[in-house]
């Protein structure tokens, strides 16, 4: 089951931390938009992940994961890294 996107969930935590970063960010019903206007744009889910025992993972909309939704600053690096090409 997808958790809702509310003010308190790991993708508005997340979403706060790439918004600091420079990065333009929406919290929609779908997920977290994360966008480099320059680069590209993806929408970041937030779910449990099967193979890591059910813990909740933040995923890429093309269904790759990203890190543990309790790993904020590891998901942030890596969204960064993606979406800016670092």
């Amino acid at each position: 089951m997808a958790e809702r996107t509310t003010a308190s969930s790991p993708l508005a935590v997340l979403g706060a931390h790439l918004g600091a970063r420079g990065l333009e960010v929406k919290l929609t019903a779908r997920g977290l938009v994360v966008a480099n206007p320059q680069v590209a744009m993806d929408t970041i889910t937030c779910r449990a992940r099967a193979d890591d025992f059910g813990n909740v993972w933040f995923w890429t909309s093309w269904n790759r994961p990203i890190a543990p939704a309790d790993r904020i600053a590891e998901a942030t690096q890596a969204v960064i890294g993606y979406l800016v090409g670092r």
